[in-house]
């Protein structure tokens, strides 16, 4: 049988003349202002954010993004603020690419502009890996999505997201699913549900990631206020995000590697792509949790899973860290890492909050599970486009089964 994929691939746009750099920061600005505009007017709908943006100097391909995207924040994604930081979004029609093989940079794109015949052309730096995918685009064996552009200091980096046909896999007899959780003090946590039981959860801490991060932004503020030089900056930049891309590297193998033994794993992770709109904990822990690359790390488990043949699914994120993976009430986080269920006759008292989470994740692909009960309007649709996670109908469990004590995986 075959099933059709989603991967998102990136990109860095080979280093731009002058002219070039000056209109990308032109329409990623202009982009911006209107997303701004548009969702602090309270718009919700397409004609109503169409009004809103129609006068602002975009191509075609941001415009049609803004008028759907400004309604899912609000009605889907609950989002109270925007990133100051938001990438330029663009639809699949943004996807023209050109290929010659004659050229160092064998793969180019075709950057949209506002007015007829103002495009350019931008040479790509391809991650090796998935340099297959992108002739697969050109090819017509693989069908554009979304495209994100998002600039990091002095470079540009393209996100373009990819359906693509693989041949799906064996399994028979039962699947295990196994939910990861990703979050910043423990960077993955992961959890088995075999017949809806916690088998051998794992933890894979987020303490050196999280130094990092706070070395790499004190490192870069205090060279600017000294005034240092550019260069200086960005190879301190390089040298914290080469390092921070090891520990994803090697986080998301460990990840697979956990999937690997279990008989017929499926890998449930979160569907992360509105994850900034939805963050509100303050200024303070909002630019710490904005800065890491969430979605990036759950990227790299669905490629490692992808190549071994474990298949990935997504659900929504909604409670899944404030829900009881036994009885599905709503119950109290009172530490980062300690869980405690307010329902009187559940067994379950207290618990590893980052397993609770994973032990949610995993049990929503199941069709016989519940899934955000408490807000039935709320889009309950994972990101791979199947209905599965969208039954009502609690599973029945055993009285007693084993319980996970907080007090076994605290820190």
């Amino acid at each position: 049988m075959v099933e059709t994929v989603t991967k998102t691939l990136q990109a860095t746009l080979a280093s731009p003349t002058q002219g070039k750099a000056v209109r990308l920061r032109r329409l990623l600005s202009t982009y911006r202002e209107a997303l701004d505009e548009a969702f602090d007017s309270g718009a919700d709908t397409m004609s109503a954010v169409n009004d809103i943006v129609t006068p602002y100097d975009l191509p075609y391909q941001a415009k049609d993004v803004l008028k759907s995207y400004v309604p899912k924040l609000r009605k889907t994604y609950n989002a109270r603020e925007i990133d100051d930081e938001h990438p330029l979004r663009l639809v699949n029609r943004a996807a023209k690419f050109d290929r010659d093989e004659s050229r160092h940079y064998e793969i180019c794109w075709n950057v949209p502009q506002p007015g007829r015949g103002t495009n350019f052309w931008v040479p790509l730096r391809l991650n090796p890996e998935q340099e297959s995918l992108w002739h697969d685009i050109l090819e017509g064996d693989a069908k554009s999505g979304e495209l994100r552009l998002q600039q990091n200091r002095s470079s540009w980096v393209l996100h373009v997201t990819v359906e693509y046909e693989v041949d799906e896999p064996d399994t028979d007899g039962d699947q295990t699913y196994i939910g990861f959780d990703i979050g910043e003090s423990a960077l993955i946590t992961g959890c088995a549900l075999k017949r809806n039981t916690l088998t051998k959860p794992m933890l894979e801490s987020g303490s050196r990631a999280r130094h990092l991060r706070k070395k790499m932004y004190t490192t870069l503020r205090r060279l600017q206020q000294r005034d240092a030089s550019e260069w200086r900056v960005d190879e301190r930049f390089d040298h914290y995000q080469n390092a921070l891309t090891d520990i994803v590297e090697k986080a998301s193998r460990n990840a697979v590697e956990y999937a690997r033994q279990f008989e017929n794993p499926v890998i449930v992770l979160e569907d992360l792509s509105c994850i900034r709109e939805r963050l509100d904990c303050g200024k303070y822990m909002n630019r710490r949790l904005h800065a890491w690359a969430f979605a990036r790390l759950q990227g790299r488990i669905e490629d490692k899973a992808t190549e071994v043949g474990i298949p990935v699914r997504f659900v929504n994120p909604a409670y899944t860290s404030k829900t009881c993976h036994e009885c599905g009430h709503i119950g109290r986080r009172g530490s980062q890492a300690e869980f405690r269920c307010t329902n009187d006759d559940c067994h379950v008292t207290e618990f590893q909050a980052d397993i609770n989470a994973a032990a949610n994740i995993a049990s929503r692909v199941d069709p016989w599970g519940e899934s955000v009960p408490w807000k039935p309007e709320r889009d309950d649709t994972p990101q791979d486009g199947s209905g599965c996670d969208t039954a009502t109908v609690h599973r029945k469990t055993s009285v007693k089964p084993p319980q996970m004590t907080f007090s076994a995986y605290s820190d």
